[in-house]
């Protein structure tokens, strides 16, 4: 998909890109397949806002994604590709040959008519979901299970995907999108190709509005606050008062560490950074 730009009518419209929708053929979902969805503008249940800068935002429903496709050697034709407002990724409606209907992030190449297929022995092509152990060194791959029959939890976003670099014992070595080279047990499922809507983020917002359109809400600078709110706040004029980056409870926010220890620490055999 191309990047759409606009005629300059207001100084927020000048630098406004959007990515062109040529891809997506159906408008309103499947109503079978979505729920409503709350907003909680960043609240937990005490009431209090644990996440910051959530809150409005336009009203929508959340699509159920077959993360899983547990539906093993029946074929689906792709029936519509679809916007969702949950994802940065767009989403393809199946229609398996048994007439039940299920939604899955859509690779790049994906089109109506397609047809798709999960299994052990399904072929090797862009949309098809079988377990790592069939797949041949250097595929590349999304919605990868951390654990067999967990469902897809890694390479989801939009342009994601993640190859396989090597085979050894029980294990296979994935590269990651962030360069993170972690290990998956072969008995994990993932699909084949890499996800579409890749000018996602090439995209410029242009606006506030159109950010508080997407539930996001704005973020004030530590220095612009007052000392009783901020480390960084207070002051005549701008002054940070040597004072290091970090967060208004106190937290270090550059080089410091905050993951905590994990048995899944020895399946990253190359870390990130």
């Amino acid at each position: 998909m191309a990047i759409k730009k606009y005629k300059p009518t207001s100084p927020a419209r000048r630098f406004t890109t959007r990515v062109a929708r040529d891809e997506i053929t159906k408008t309103k979902p499947e109503k079978s397949l979505t729920v409503g969805l709350r907003s909680h503008g960043g609240r937990n249940s005490s009431g209090r806002i644990t996440v910051r800068h959530q809150g409005g935002g336009h009203k929508r429903r959340y699509r159920i994604i077959d993360f899983k496709r547990d539906k093993f050697n029946i074929p689906a034709k792709v029936l519509a590709i679809e916007y969702d407002p949950n994802r940065s990724c767009l989403i393809a409606l199946l229609q398996y040959t048994d007439g039940e209907k299920r939604y899955i992030l859509q690779p790049l190449g994906l089109r109506v008519g397609d047809t798709v297929e999960s299994g052990d022995s399904a072929p090797i092509t862009i949309g098809n979901s079988l377990p790592l152990r069939n797949m041949p060194v250097g595929s590349m791959v999304h919605n990868i299970e951390l654990r067999p029959g967990s469902g897809g939890q890694m390479a989801r976003s939009a342009g994601s995907s993640a190859q396989i670099v090597a085979k050894e014992d029980r294990f296979a070595q994935l590269k990651l999108p962030s360069g993170e080279i972690r290990l998956a047990l072969l008995d994990c499922r993932a699909t084949i190709g890499q996800l579409g809507n890749i000018e996602h983020g090439s995209i410029e917002l242009g606006s506030a509005g159109v950010k508080r359109h997407l539930g996001i809400r704005p973020t004030v600078r530590g220095v612009a606050m007052n000392a009783t709110d901020h480390p960084l706040g207070g002051g005549r004029g701008k002054s940070k008062g040597r004072n290091l980056p970090r967060s208004p409870w106190g937290q270090l926010s550059k080089g410091f560490k905050t993951r905590k220890k994990k048995k899944s620490n020895a399946l990253i055999l190359k870390r990130r950074k």
